[in-house]
């Protein structure tokens, strides 16, 4: 059972009334840039153990009298199709689920607005689809001369340009599905749109990570560091807070280096250079006052930057990164004393891939995968590939049967049926690979429910799956990283292609 080191209700509290607080030196009319992935929230929830993913939702729900929610999306994350990893979706699909959550919640969101719009074919079809469902999109386009050029920027040419974001309560949400996507840029145009019409709005941030009360190199720190090694994001002593109140915060290279702009921006939109001092100044953050127990969340964080690792050296298997992104990681683990094999699940799958080798009927073009799962109370259950089943389908069958207390040996979907999806793939679908992949395999379990009495015993299980640790031996095909998703399995994986074949449908 994972330890809990995360108090949520002292958060909600602290972060409520922080915000509501900042708002009131404005006048009650803040906008506030909320960085980070507003639900869902996964890497919080991994490196704080107790930490709620969709703690940020019910904290908006907190001030739902209070508060209206602008989404921003940068639009070269919509034309390169910049993926959410966690979710396996596309920004522009992240910016929609978002707004389902929001109204799930009750919230409801003012606007999407495009940044650095560019009139590109595939932007442009984004902005009338989510316009023909009755959500309002703006597009902000780039500001020639920025950040350099303050007299265009903070004029009519610059901020002045983008369309003005109508709202009537004292507190606007500006998030988005990832970083970069223009959030700054936007909350800055509202508030010269503000002030040139006499309300004296102001600007804050809320983001997570990096945590500014704990020390520089802090396990959860570094994990942060982890996270955002594709677009080197470092941690740093905030340079300014220090020279300001001699006191040490820690804050990332970018906000430090954009803070002198923002700081003049602020100062020539609002009249007041001296409001904040640095850049943690700009923050509005208590996650580090909820920490409850310091040695779980660091244990925690080391776990987080070694599946990062994992993760990263699979992303370079397939093309998507660099190795200096790769190495960043390694750097980090080398910094603590970590390995790869501390991450539990790692050797077993290992090992069940080797016992996979005297598995037979296996095809030329398949290697030999294994997969390990640990159970919530630290027992490792292994899988293999087979004819039949994938690695990782086989590894959830037998852990549920462990939940469910079921004989091993017992078959928990009928051959009846497997032989049936087989025939579909191979006859139909015309696939060459006909063993099930978790996705395939989780339907066909609850097929056989109707006959059979364990499989329904065992699917009663999965639940308990979530938040479970796995590791393959093997990069997960789509059907298997589908259903490890839908679970809540927090999965990695070696670097390793599960064929030799280059096209695998």
């Amino acid at each position: 059972m994972v330890k809990c080191g995360f108090d949520n209700e002292k958060y909600l509290r602290e972060q409520s009334a922080a915000i509501l607080e900042r708002a009131e030196l404005f006048g009650n009319k803040l906008y506030l840039e909320f960085g980070g992935k507003l639900a869902f929230d996964y890497h919080a929830a991994r490196v704080l153990p107790g930490f709620d993913p969709n703690v940020k939702l019910k904290l908006l729900q907190r001030l739902k009298d209070k508060i209206d929610i602008v989404i921003c999306i940068y639009s070269g994350d919509i034309e390169r199709k910049k993926v959410r990893a966690d979710f396996g979706i596309a920004y522009e699909v992240d910016t929609m689920r978002i707004i389902d959550n929001l109204r799930e919640c009750g919230l409801n969101t003012r606007t999407v607005v495009v940044t650095r719009y560019e009139d590109q074919p595939i932007v442009k079809a984004f902005m009338n689809k989510l316009s023909r469902r009755g959500v309002t999109v703006y597009a902000h386009r780039a500001i020639q001369g920025y950040p350099t050029d303050l007299e265009t920027i903070v004029s009519d040419e610059g901020y002045g340009a983008n369309a003005y974001i109508e709202s009537d309560k004292p507190i606007v949400i500006v998030t988005g599905p990832g970083s970069s996507s223009g959030k700054m840029g936007t909350c800055l145009s509202q508030v010269y749109h503000e002030h040139k019409r006499g309300v004296p709005a102001g600007y804050a941030k809320f983001e997570t990570f990096p945590v500014w009360n704990l020390p520089l190199k802090h396990p959860v720190n570094l994990a942060y560091e982890a996270a955002t090694a594709d677009i080197c994001d470092v941690n740093m002593v905030d340079p300014f807070h220090l020279e300001a109140y001699n006191s040490i915060a820690v804050n990332y290279n970018r906000d430090i280096e954009i803070f002198p702009v923002v700081r003049r921006i602020c100062a020539k939109i609002i009249g007041n250079e001296q409001l904040y001092k640095s850049p943690t100044d700009m923050g509005v953050n208590r996650v580090g006052f909820a920490i409850t127990d310091d040695e779980v969340v660091k244990q925690a964080a080391i776990q987080e930057i070694i599946r990062r690792y994992f993760r990263y050296q699979c992303d370079y298997s397939l093309g998507m990164t660099d190795q200096k992104t790769v190495d960043r990681v390694k750097m980090l683990m080398n910094e603590l004393g970590a390995v790869e094999t501390d991450r539990t699940t790692v050797v077993p799958a290992r090992q069940a891939a080797e016992a996979a080798a005297t598995t037979p009927g296996k095809g030329s073009d398949n290697l030999f995968c294994g997969a390990a799962l640990q159970l919530p109370d630290g027992t490792i259950i292994t899988g293999k590939n087979s004819p039949l089943l994938h690695a990782a389908a086989g590894c959830v069958l037998n852990a549920i049967k462990t939940l469910a207390h079921l004989p091993d040996e017992l078959p928990l979907i009928s051959p009846d049926v497997i032989d049936s999806v087989g025939m579909l793939k191979k006859e139909f679908l015309k696939s060459k690979r006909v063993s099930l992949d978790l996705d395939e395999a989780l339907i066909s379990l609850s097929v056989s429910v109707p006959a059979n009495p364990a499989a329904r015993l065992a699917m009663k299980q999965l639940s308990k799956l979530s938040n479970c640790e796995m590791h393959l031996s093997h990069m997960p095909s789509s059907g298997d990283a589908a259903g490890l998703r839908k679970l809540g399995i927090n999965l990695t994986s070696d670097p390793n292609f599960a064929s030799h074949n280059l096209f695998v449908d």
